[in-house]
């Protein structure tokens, strides 16, 4: 029985299941079962912790199959991303916090060595499990003590390069090793599913060599026209007539399709595998996303990221808010400037829901580009529609855009073209942890020569700033804000391009100075009327710009002021190191100015809300304040 005593769902099986090895003694129909009951779990908590739903879903028969096949933690399983990881928790030791996912010392949303031995790799962006799987596997060539290495990749996650790279790899070296490519694109259709268990006959009968020239004889039991997907099922029944043709060159055997949520075709496959396979094999599974749960199932994504949820309707539990969100913002923002302007151009990396360019491409459908997880080719992709003479809009969250740097550095800085970066899920994020949050990209943005980096306090400076974007030519220009709503400020009518280099007053005060960068100011604001309560107000500014730095206004600070405290939601090396340096050249500290940077600590934070987060970082309201009487020498009590 499920641990939530409003949650009546029965779990007889699941109950008796403390690790993967208790599978062991099951039958195949016990199997089937527990995946039914395990589906349920997964669902059951999910509605309680908001999460990444339907990817879980779509791989529970899978989850179960492994782990009764293989033996893990020995065997390593390699989850690529990680949002499908829910089920693999509850079968490894962490069905008593499955209903911490992604809250305060909580279980994280992704899997995390730390976290269990289950969990052989960390993940939070995707391409990344084949090469990890290749290295456990030469690590056992080595002499290490593990077993067989299982990457399980979505065909989302092979659209990254580094995933074909990890590929031609592995078969190079031709040592024993397992890809599942769980394809979920396409609904299994009836006529997939009988060639599915036809194929998985005969793989279970058949020496592993011989599961080319099966898969060829099993053309003929398709009729044609297909009846769904029928584009996509005759490029995969190509493929099968080829036997897997791009993947063998690569060096794996292929062996699929086959139905990814019938354990009578899966079991047999994988024990077949496990016993014959000597070389590298992809296993190309057919899943659908949301599986079992209808509402999931009848969501565009599947239900791929969720808030909490009514269990019976599916129906989102979300917090009424009358601001926006920065992303709506941003994309609203950007079909007024496109309307006016027919060169603005939107690229994503898989990502148009999460940046809000898949409103821009209802609008705009021709002049937006989804290029799959790749943020290499985004990246170099837009330097090219730059130097064609198109006005290119890449919208990539921060941390995923730590992938294009190299891309970033040579074909658009050092050309100097002008490429617009729009860079959402700035700062710390909140449940999805330290895989998402967005901490670097100040720094090293703003150290590349040539490069305009900004960074908006809030929704209507969000707006100006994809206008200042759209007017500047004369090189690359980012801008950054955060995920989740606005301040809830008036918005202006429309974006007004703002003097590039130049920040804003906000409030003026005495003795102190606090120069923000980005949405930390309404943290300053709350601080300042603290503090004017003891009598101290310190002056108030808006950076807006890493970079140029606006130098006007720092000397002004300096000028009139005993000491300056720089803040921003980002690592060492950003916004307050580029101020720290002016000061340091023009000599100020010499004459005993004060100065202090308030920056994200030099540690990786765990997933929490955004407001637990930013306190454990030493940025919210009080802590500024305290900063800023430390500063001036004032004894404070300390609070209870």
């Amino acid at each position: 029985m499920s641990d939530n005593p409003n949650d009546q769902t029965a779990t007889p099986l699941l109950d008796k299941v403390r690790l993967p090895s208790d599978l062991k003694g099951l039958s195949d129909a016990e199997l089937k079962t527990l995946a039914n009951e395990l589906r349920a779990e997964t669902i059951s908590a999910v509605s309680q912790t908001g999460g990444h739903l339907g990817a879980g879903l779509g791989v529970v028969e899978l989850t179960v199959a492994l782990h009764a096949v293989f033996d893990a933690p020995r065997d390593k399983i390699v989850w690529d991303v990680g949002h499908q990881c829910y089920p693999h928790k509850i079968l490894t030791g962490r069905r008593d916090r499955i209903r911490t996912l992604r809250t305060k010392g909580g279980l994280s949303g992704f899997t995390k060595r730390s976290e269990s031995p289950y969990d052989p790799f960390g993940a939070g962006h995707s391409s990344t499990s084949i090469s990890a799987a290749t290295g456990f596997t030469m690590g056992r060539e080595l002499g290490a003590e593990t077993g067989d290495a299982i990457a399980v990749i979505g065909d989302g996650a092979m659209s990254g390069g580094m995933a074909f790279e990890a590929m031609n790899h592995a078969g190079h070296l031709g040592k024993r090793m397992f890809v599942v490519l769980n394809d979920n694109e396409m609904s299994i259709a009836p006529p997939v599913g009988a060639l599915s268990s036809y194929l998985t006959r005969l793989y279970s009968e058949a020496p592993l060599q011989d599961l080319k020239s099966a898969a060829k004889g099993a053309v003929g039991l398709l009729p044609v026209p297909f009846q769904l997907g029928a584009r996509r099922a005759k490029e995969m029944l190509k493929g099968i007539a080829m036997g897997g043709t791009l993947f063998e060159e690569l060096g794996f055997s292929y062996v699929g399709p086959v139905d990814g949520h019938d354990l009578d075709q899966l079991l047999p496959l994988l024990r077949t595998l496990k016993a014959r396979a000597t070389g590298p094999v992809l296993i190309h599974t057919l899943t659908k996303k949301g599986k079992g749960y209808a509402p999931a199932e009848s969501r565009p994504d599947g239900g791929h990221a969720t808030a909490k949820f009514d269990l019976n309707t599916g129906e989102q539990k979300k917090s009424p808010s009358n601001a926006p969100s920065y992303t709506k913002v941003f994309a609203e923002s950007l079909i007024k400037e496109a309307a006016k302007d027919e060169k603005i151009v939107g690229i994503t990396a898989a990502m148009p829901d999460g940046t809000g360019l898949k409103q821009f491409a209802g609008v705009y459908p021709r002049r937006c580009f989804d290029v799959g997880i790749a943020e290499q080719h985004a990246v170099t992709f837009s330097a090219g529609l730059a130097a064609s003479g198109m006005k290119p809009f890449c919208a990539i969250y921060s941390t995923f855009l730590q992938r294009g740097y190299d891309q970033i550095v040579h074909d658009i800085a050092i050309q100097r073209l002008p490429v617009r970066f729009a860079i959402d899920r700035a700062g710390l994020v909140g449940a999805d942890g330290a895989t998402h949050a967005g901490s670097f990209d100040v720094g090293f943005m703003s150290s590349l020569p040539g490069m305009v980096v900004m960074a908006a306090a809030d929704e209507a400076e969000l707006v100006h700033m994809v206008a200042t974007a759209a007017a500047y030519d004369d090189g690359p220009i980012a801008f950054r804000y955060p995920r989740g709503e606005g301040m809830g400020v008036d918005m202006p009518e429309e974006g007004v391009p703002l003097k590039i280099g130049k920040g804003r007053m906000i409030a003026e005060g005495a003795r102190v100075a606090i120069l923000s960068y980005g949405t930390r100011l309404a943290e300053v604001l709350k601080a300042r009327e603290a503090l004017q309560a003891r009598g101290l107000a310190p002056t108030i500014a808006d950076a807006r710009f890493a970079k140029p730095l606006d130098t006007d206004l720092i000397d002004r600070l300096v000028a009139e002021h005993e000491a300056l405290i720089c803040i921003e939601e980002g690592a060492v090396g950003g916004f307050g190191s580029h101020v720290a340096q002016y000061l340091s050249d023009q000599g100020v500290f010499d004459h005993g100015f004060k100065f202090r940077s308030m920056v994200l600590p030099d540690t990786f934070i765990d997933h929490a809300s955004p407001e637990d987060m930013y306190h454990s970082a030493g940025m919210d309201a009080p802590q500024i304040e305290a900063k800023v009487l430390e500063l001036l020498g004032v004894a404070v009590a300390k609070r209870a």
